[in-house]
């Protein structure tokens, strides 16, 4: 299939096209190489929201479930509290095109500085008003996963 660079002016494909707009987190699941699976890689009832723009720029964010309130201020919370709200929210922006199945995420900033100027690769399908991206085998929580993300696209303005 013929690829769609959305950072070329007025060049967009269909599937950017259907991409376009905010989408809030529906499940997360995951799946070992050796079959085992999990509905909660982000705990229960993870929030998240996904962005791609017309003119190519993706922003996701991910907050797992469950996560817990600082007892202080951000510069004066335990090392440990802070530490565990790190590791409990994800988020990076950058630019996407889409070829084919895939969507590739340029991040440009992220909360994990190691995926800044590195590129996300997802499967994408499209499922009414709702998206599946599938990540290649990546390593989650210490363990190598599959993650199934279903997003749901809100409505404009919302």
């Amino acid at each position: 299939m013929a690829e769609f660079d959305v950072s070329s002016a007025g060049v967009f494909g269909h599937a950017n096209d259907k991409l376009v707009g905010t989408w809030k987190l529906v499940s997360a699941s995951s799946t070992t190489p050796t079959g085992e699976r999990s509905e909660t890689p982000y705990g229960i009832s993870p929030v998240g929201f996904l962005t791609y723009t017309a003119d190519g720029r993706v922003t996701a964010l991910i907050s797992y479930g469950g996560r817990k309130p600082l007892s202080a201020g951000r510069g004066t919370a335990q090392l440990e509290e802070q530490a565990e709200a790190f590791k409990t929210f994800f988020a990076y922006a950058g630019r996407y095109r889409v070829s084919g199945d895939k969507v590739t995420h340029h991040v440009e900033i992220s909360s994990i500085q190691n995926y800044v100027n590195g590129d996300l690769i997802r499967t994408v399908k499209f499922q009414g008003d709702q998206i599946i991206l599938v990540t290649p085998p990546t390593s989650v929580n210490g363990r190598v996963q599959t993650v199934e993300l279903i997003w749901q696209r809100l409505p404009d303005g919302s």
